[in-house]
């Protein structure tokens, strides 16, 4: 996941805003409790999720993939006054650990959690999103893209993670690697998809942003 060394890493954060109290709270928490602590978005690109929402002002914001809520929590802080976040993960054992931190920040009530598969719940809800993060699992990513697309206001993002996974675009494909095979395709269909324009940017692991033309 590491592009670049680790000393330029740590002059980007050190150069980049400050990390929020409450988010730094959550990361440490979720390094002390929860397993695979390395999927957390983390302060760098935390602050980059954050500075776009506030660019984009979005009304509803979705994310699929939520973890620990640390990327929800950034997302919010650019949602309009009166706006939603809904967020949907497949394990039940993080909810309340996500809500004990939602309901620390200004944002809890705005803060809906759907626990359940993304596939089956993005459909239920009814409304048009301004800003969705994907980053959840890479084998539905064209799925859910397909999904999200037709509920998007028109200039809506779509931020797409991990999209570089670690190198592996650049390598041949292991047969029966799917998420790289997905990634692939994935990367390929942003690219050439005449509903979006897209940019990726080598954060962290990558971050694909795509805007609804």
């Amino acid at each position: 996941m590491h592009f670049i060394s680790q000393e330029l890493e740590d002059y980007i954060e050190q150069h980049s805003q400050k990390e929020p109290e409450l988010l730094a709270a959550l990361n440490k928490e979720t390094y002390q409790k929860i397993l695979l602590p390395r999927m957390l978005s983390g302060h760098f690109q935390g602050r980059v999720l954050s500075m776009l929402s506030k660019l984009i002002r979005p009304l509803n914001i979705l994310e699929i993939g939520t973890y620990t809520g640390y990327s929800a929590l950034c997302l919010c802080e650019g949602m309009q006054e009166g706006g939603t976040l809904h967020t949907i993960d497949i394990k039940e054992e993080l909810i309340d650990f996500q809500r004990k931190h939602f309901d620390k920040s200004p944002w809890g009530s705005q803060i809906v959690q759907h626990l359940g598969e993304a596939i089956d719940i993005i459909p239920t809800i009814d409304l048009k999103f301004d800003l969705v993060f994907i980053d959840a699992d890479k084998e539905n990513y064209i799925n859910y893209f397909e999904l999200i697309v037709p509920k998007m206001n028109k200039g809506g993002i779509i931020l797409s993670d991990n999209v570089l996974w670690s190198g592996k675009v650049l390598e041949p494909l292991q047969k029966n690697d799917l998420s790289t095979k997905i990634l692939l395709e994935y990367n390929n269909l942003l690219i050439n998809d005449p509903r979006v324009e897209t940019v990726l940017l080598p954060i962290r692991d990558g971050l694909t942003v795509s805007r609804i033309l």
